[in-house]
């Protein structure tokens, strides 16, 4: 309920009062288990860091064999979101890093760790890509870079009341990997090129462009 709350109306505007009548509980016990407020949020950070694998990478592996169709399918999980409420709701912990991550030392501890364990993820299926991608690249800072594409794309998004700056910011994201692979074929002496906009290839096909309907089913 606490986690619930906290992205619908962020951290600040919810008050206990509000959580204990959401949850059905007495104040008492909510703080048999929380010494306070924070320690509550330092909670649900946790839950969130605990269920990075379950809830949102491991669905995504089971929809997606090709490693560079997860990292796209991991991105329109967002966009999912996204489109449900209407551009009004970002991520969780990236709505809370904005919020509280100058305030709260150990909550930024928390949202530290959850964007390294999202990162390291990405990095599992760049690195799973092997030779599509030039030897040369430093997968852990393109890992990053996903990451600054996903919650500048949703908070750009949610600005904007529309979803056109996520969509341009994958978009251009996907040129950015068609042009790595590209540079891969030529260091493994492939003189094969993808056409002129054509995007990264998923299971040896053509991926779909990101403003065809079918980009949002993968």
């Amino acid at each position: 309920m606490a986690a619930r709350l906290f992205h619908e109306r962020g951290y600040g505007a919810t008050g206990v009062a509000t959580i204990l009548r959401g949850a059905g509980v007495q104040s008492g016990s909510l703080y048999h288990f929380f010494a306070n407020k924070e320690a509550l949020l330092a909670a649900v950070v946790e839950r969130h860091l605990a269920q990075l694998r379950p809830t949102i990478f491991e669905p995504v592996e089971r929809a997606a064999d090709d490693p560079v169709a997860r990292v796209l399918a991991l991105l329109e999980h967002y966009r999912r979101g996204l489109v449900m409420s209407g551009c009004t709701m970002g991520c969780p912990v990236g709505n809370l890093a904005l919020e509280v991550g100058d305030r709260l030392p150990e909550v930024r501890v928390l949202i530290d760790r959850y964007f390294s364990g999202w990162t390291h993820g990405v990095r599992r299926w760049f690195e799973a890509a092997g030779d599509r991608l030039p030897a040369d690249l430093d997968r852990a800072a393109l890992s990053r870079f996903v990451l600054s594409v996903m919650q500048g794309g949703v908070m750009q998004a949610r600005a904007h009341g529309g979803l056109e700056p996520f969509d341009a910011s994958v978009a251009e994201l996907r040129s950015h990997i068609q042009f790595l692979e590209d540079r891969a074929r030529r260091e493994r002496g492939d003189a094969t090129r993808l056409p002129e906009g054509a995007r990264p290839s998923v299971s040896g096909q053509r991926a779909p462009d990101i403003d065809r309907p079918e980009w949002r089913t993968w």
